[in-house]
């Protein structure tokens, strides 16, 4: 355990004149789960992408086993013995399991024997999947087992995940912790991001704290508090989020009746007879496992596709069934889409560009003068720069490229442009999706001051203990049916567990 297996010295990447990773020092043991922490843009994304070869230092030395190496390709970081799960899947839906693992090795080897392989690999490791299935028929944790079962075909020394558990249920993360303490066993070498600290504190041994590009500080993370390594990470103490006792709710808002809608694709989920109603001042969490519906409760709602009935949804009382987008922002409506690049915002665009795109219908008189349509860049820049202020959204330069953001920064922004508004209905998807404590405390925070002020919230989310911090009444979500709607005071974790199966009889709780 004492000899390093990977060690950084003074690594530094640097773009243009804004420096990602500044001289950061790592070492990795043989053995040993390590964690790596810090906000969004501490620089961990830049550092584990230059340890696996998609980007090259301006400075520093990788040694590996104790050879100095220049590692300028994924496959020679695989050849060298590490692999890497990253935390958006590279998946193909069309093609079954065996197909997608067959992409990334020798293409000398048959799709037959890498069945035969990544079958009594995935059994061996406590991640079983079937050879033969198409990714499309799988449920988010299976696809992630593909990935971590395509890196382990490649018998790695070191597996860096990225957010692994971002995406699971509490039962299929401990599923993976299991994995994980079989590899550590057999002496491979675990570097772990997260935001999730009580995972990080279950199964970690050491952790490395980078803020800002640097590193800050590194500990045992067994013998710290979540408080104190999220202070480690921000620099700071970070608060919860403060609710009012018990907030009184007014006027329905937004109501869903009996909401039936097709699949779109053949990898789409249907809608069956969803019905929901949320009121002035309320918060409402809909929990639910990816893929069993969330995608398309939100398009429905946010006008992304409507729908066949007009009264099916109503925004302030309008109908709005067959009502697009900005017909439900003029009526007061806000929206946050789940992806964030492409989705929510356009990376190859500024920030204040953005802006315009989301809200030149709804802000039209802000944004756009005269007769011509001129576009007021003064007037767009101020309310970007405002936006960031109040969101803490931290930045490279005046106005940069979506892109060019940390994806929580960006989503901060993303956030913050809908909540500028002040809308009467807002539905966020996932709103903390990869963000660090910081700034999930921030956009928390900002959506129960929203309720407070007299708005309807709707938080899909798969983050339990968001939905417990934040919501006032509790749903849930499984395949393409919404439970009743509980008092979140009446909810346990075992509780939304069965329902999130699609057990949806809890008739000890006063449902509403």
């Amino acid at each position: 355990m004492n000899a390093s297996l990977l060690s950084v010295r003074k690594l530094t990447k640097r773009f243009g004149s804004f420096t990602a990773c500044d001289g950061i020092d790592l070492e990795i043991r043989p053995g040993e789960i390590h964690a790596l922490l810090g906000e969004n843009g501490a620089g961990k994304s830049t550092l584990v992408k230059m340890l696996f070869g998609v980007l090259a230092p301006n400075s520093g030395d990788i040694v590996w086993n104790g050879d100095h190496v220049n590692i300028a390709t994924p496959a020679q970081a695989r050849k060298l013995g590490i692999g890497m799960v990253f935390q958006h899947f590279s998946l193909f839906e069309a093609l079954t399991v065996a197909e997608n693992i067959a992409l990334s090795l020798d293409r000398s080897v048959s799709i037959a024997d890498i069945s035969e392989k990544a079958r009594a690999l995935s059994i061996s490791y406590g991640l079983p999947l079937d050879p033969n299935s198409h990714v499309a028929d799988l449920s988010v944790g299976e696809r992630q087992r593909i990935e971590i079962v395509r890196a382990l075909l490649q018998n790695p020394k070191l597996i860096i995940l990225d957010e692994p558990t971002s995406v699971l249920t509490p039962q299929e993360a401990d599923k993976l912790f299991e994995t994980l303490d079989k590899l550590k066993a057999e002496g491979r070498s675990v570097l772990y991001i997260s935001h999730r600290l009580d995972e990080v504190q279950r199964i970690c041994d050491r952790a490395t704290v980078l803020r800002h590009g640097k590193v800050v500080g590194a500990c045992e993370p067994r013998k710290e508090t979540a408080a104190s390594l999220a202070s480690l990470m921000v620099g700071g103490d970070v608060a919860g989020v403060t609710q009012e006792a018990a907030p009184e709710f007014g006027d329905e808002l937004l109501c869903v009746t009996d909401l039936n809608v097709p699949p779109r694709t053949p990898f789409a989920m249907a809608l069956k007879s969803v019905s929901l109603s949320v009121r002035a001042g309320e918060i409402l969490g809909i929990a639910g496992v990816a893929g069993n519906g969330q995608s398309e409760l939100f398009d429905a709602i946010s006008g992304e596709y409507p729908v066949k009935i007009h009264d099916a949804i109503k925004i302030c009382g309008h109908s709005v069934g067959q009502s697009g987008i900005n017909e439900r922002r003029l009526l007061g409506a806000g929206f946050v889409p789940e992806e964030r690049h492409g989705h929510a915002a356009i990376t190859t665009l500024t920030l204040s560009e953005n802006l315009l795109l989301a809200r030149h219908r709804s802000d039209q008189s802000r944004f756009v003068r005269g007769m011509l349509g001129l576009i007021s860049r003064s007037a767009l820049a101020d309310v970007s720069n405002q936006i960031c202020s109040e969101m803490d959204v931290r930045k490279s330069g005046d106005d940069p490229l979506a892109g060019s953001l940390s994806g929580g920064n960006l989503q901060k922004f993303i956030v913050g442009r809908e909540l500028d508004r002040q809308p009467d209905v807002l539905v966020v998807n996932q709103p903390t999706w990869g963000v660090d404590a910081g700034a999930a405390r921030r956009i928390r925070q900002a959506l129960v001051n929203l309720a407070n002020h007299g708005s309807a919230v709707v938080i899909i989310s798969q983050d339990l203990d968001e939905i417990f911090e934040v919501a006032n009444t509790i749903a849930a979500i499984s395949d393409g049916k919404l439970s009743k709607i509980y008092p979140a005071r009446t909810m346990t974790r075992e509780k939304i567990g069965l329902l999130m199966g699609g057990i949806h009889g809890l008739e000890s709780a006063d449902a509403h």
